[in-house]
């Protein structure tokens, strides 16, 4: 290992920001996760909070709201994953597909942009745009002789909005990364299927796609490592009363508890569960991806 580390260590010495940043921002702050353990009182500091075991872990378990939460996330997480997730690997391949470069760069600006608005901006134009009294989507329904429509007010329309933003937003940039991995597949392999006779349809699924596979595992199994994070502020302002019985996630819920409630041992708890879950979900997948290589390694190799 160290001697392939010596060997590429201008590569390495690029990627230690990298490194420094996740250390500073995302490993030391576990330290506080110990006050998932502890009756955590501000005057006494972390250390000089006195320990309460599992405790606060018993009482969000015996929580039924949590139990509504839990489901809440877990159904968003999955449905924004098996919906989502396909989407910019298709824009990818369609967008590699034009053959005019003016129009290929202009649709693909297009579509990045969205990635760099503020949730909050998002938002705002959603609620304008769902507005029952004045917003366009309910103009047009109006006009064809329908009642006006509370969307965000409604149960059954909130995660399909969320979703949808989700992929507006979001899509472009895993479409970039998808680009990128299609530029490097070698033109040879295009080359040799056509002289085989394989048109667009059959170069995209026999060629692309499996040259692509790694950058797909990769992204699937971050996606499936954090299945539990839906992002909150996209949805605290998508968020409302009315709409609280199914938007209630593990990440506004937290907030509520932790923040506005001062509750804090008790949301540690909260956050503590919900990592334990995106870790563990990231194992299995990993593990199973691991064997499906094996198995077809061992069958190349026969």
């Amino acid at each position: 290992m160290w001697k392939y580390i010596k060997k590429h260590k201008y590569l390495y010495l690029l990627l230690m920001p990298c490194i420094v940043y996740f250390i500073i921002f995302n490993y030391v702050p576990m330290y506080g996760l110990i006050i998932s353990f502890k009756d955590f009182k501000f005057s006494k500091g972390i250390m000089g909070s006195p320990w309460c075991g599992l405790d606060n872990f018993k009482y969000l378990f015996g929580l039924s709201e949590f139990y509504r939460v839990f489901a809440n996330s877990l159904i968003l997480s999955i449905e924004k994953l098996l919906i989502s997730f396909p989407i910019p690997i298709l824009l990818a391949v369609l967008l590699n597909e034009i053959p005019f470069t003016r129009y290929k760069k202009t649709a693909q600006t297009m579509i990045y942009l969205p990635y760099f608005i503020s949730w909050v901006v998002i938002g705002g134009i959603l609620v304008n745009l769902l507005s029952p009294s004045w917003g366009i989507v309910n103009d047009v329904i109006k006009k064809f002789g329908g009642e006006p429509i509370f969307f965000l007010g409604n149960d059954k329309y909130f995660r399909g909005i969320a979703i949808a933003s989700h992929i507006w937003k979001q899509a472009g940039w895993d479409t970039i990364i998808y680009l990128a991995a299609i530029i490097g597949v070698n033109p040879d392999l295009y080359e040799a299927a056509k002289i085989d006779g394989a048109g667009r349809i059959a170069r995209i699924w026999h060629v692309t796609l499996p040259c692509i596979r790694p950058t797909i595992i990769i992204l699937l199994l971050l996606a499936i490592g954090g299945i539990m994070n839906n992002g909150f502020e996209q949805i605290y302002v998508l968020q409302n009363g009315s709409n609280l019985a199914v938007s209630e996630v593990f990440e506004t819920y937290t907030y509520k508890m932790g923040v506005v409630n001062g509750r804090y041992s008790f949301a540690s708890s909260v956050s503590l569960f919900n990592s334990v879950i995106g870790f563990t979900l990231l194992t299995f997948a990993n593990r199973s991806e691991e064997r499906r290589v094996g198995k077809e390694c061992k069958v190349q190799c026969r």
